[in-house]
């Protein structure tokens, strides 16, 4: 995969069989005239964006082979950080990059979750409550670490809202440094063990969330139904009865193992099209694991999930990030460098990743050689067209017509 450790190819996947967008389009309109749930802006937004990547209407950039005079089109991606497409390639840049921030020494991959019985108040109260577990799950750590080692460490922390299924499933997946920066003497430390009192985090990270919480409660900054502090309180007791789930993984030796396993998943789109099995008529089916039935290995097994528009849309959209909400966070040591020595940090030559694609534009199959630029359409749609940004196939003909034209001039 690597060239002279400077370089990732690009490389052929298989080619998706079904589209997002194709749903989309075929559904969306019908859905948005009598929508099951209240449609946010954020959401209109990405389906917008699904709907016109990589297609005319982004615009394209045109290519032709200086021998046989072929001419492709490389069409704009929709840069929406909720598209399947998009988020592949944002995802690889932002493993490549962030690895290069992190501490030459082992790391974990910890998940932290909250219980089912909170997710009410939480859809209610997203931006302050996603932020409160965002913030206390890496607190958790960050302070246990400190009492038990003297040392700071670093975290970077994921959110999702989903779960296999697309319910909606709210926890944190980080990436702690199995080890840090002793202060005192500004040295790098490692952890030479992996046990933990699991019982004494999971109660911390309880605590800690509903401390916040209450807080919240008292001070009238939480959208709630509860008729008093007694019945919230007694709502808080009946939260404690589930288990606040902590999974954590052994540690990684080094950064490149880390973010190959665990950044790509953790940063992910909500849904894979490559998982998408079926689309027909009103129905969409997906694969999903099933944690709660396993094989002989405890492997979770692989089912399929069939859901009609008019409830998978609801399902899938619950997840659209908020407006200028930070899915990707980063704590302790992670969050500012500061004075930390250079040599401390994972070294690597940066790597360029290029575009992972099915068929590459920029070579000719034919002759066996590099395409070469000629213009750049960034939008052919007259008004009414504009008014009806969503008819593909005569921007993909208007295009092609006018290329062959140009090109032959």
């Amino acid at each position: 995969m690597h060239s002279n450790c400077s370089h990732i190819a690009t490389k052929e996947i298989p080619k998706k069989k079904y589209r997002l967008a194709d749903f989309f389009n075929t559904w969306w309109d019908e859905y948005a005239k009598n929508p099951k749930k209240y449609i946010r802006p954020e959401q209109y937004k990405a389906v917008n964006a699904i709907r016109v990547c990589r297609t005319a209407v982004l615009g394209v950039d045109v290519y032709a082979c200086p021998d046989c005079g072929e001419i492709s089109e490389m069409y704009y991606s929709c840069k929406n950080r909720f598209c399947p497409t998009c988020s592949w390639k944002d995802t690889i840049l932002w493993a490549e990059k962030v690895k290069l921030r992190m501490l030459n020494i082992p790391h974990r991959h910890i998940v932290c979750t909250l219980p089912h019985s909170l997710t009410g108040l939480i859809k209610r109260n997203q931006y302050a409550l996603l932020s409160v577990l965002m913030r206390t799950s890496a607190d958790t750590f960050k302070d246990w670490m400190f009492n038990k080692y003297g040392i700071h460490i670093g975290i970077i922390s994921v959110l999702h809202t989903f779960g296999e299924e697309k319910n909606f499933h709210a926890h944190v997946h980080m990436i702690v440094s199995w080890g840090g920066i002793r202060p005192k003497y500004n040295n790098l430390k490692k952890i030479k063990n992996e046990f933990v009192n699991y019982h004494f985090l999971q109660k911390k990270f309880r605590c800690k969330f509903e401390d916040e919480l209450i807080a919240m409660y008292d001070n009238g900054q939480l959208d709630n139904d509860f008729i008093n502090r007694q019945d919230f309180m007694k709502f808080i007791k009946e939260v404690n009865q589930n288990d606040w789930i902590l999974h954590l993984e052994p540690p990684m030796e080094t950064p490149e193992k880390v973010i190959r396993y665990i950044g790509r998943y953790s940063k992910r789109a909500c849904i894979s099209e490559h998982k998408i099995t079926n689309i027909e008529g009103e129905f969409i089916s997906f694969m999903h694991k099933d944690n709660k039935d396993r094989d002989e290995n405890n492997m979770p097994l692989e089912k399929i999930l069939e859901l009609n528009y008019r409830d998978f849309f609801p399902r899938l959209l619950q997840h659209v990030p908020l407006p200028y909400f930070k899915l990707v966070r980063y704590y302790g040591i992670y969050s500012n460098r500061g004075n930390i020595p250079q040599e401390y940090f994972y070294k690597k030559e940066s790597i360029e990743v290029e575009e992972i694609v099915i068929d590459n534009p920029k070579e000719c199959k034919e002759c066996g050689i590099a395409k070469i630029y000629i213009y750049t359409i960034f939008d052919i749609r007259g008004i009414k067209e504009r008014n009806n940004p969503f008819n593909i196939n005569l921007h993909k003909h208007l295009i092609t017509e006018r290329n062959h034209k140009q090109f032959a001039a």
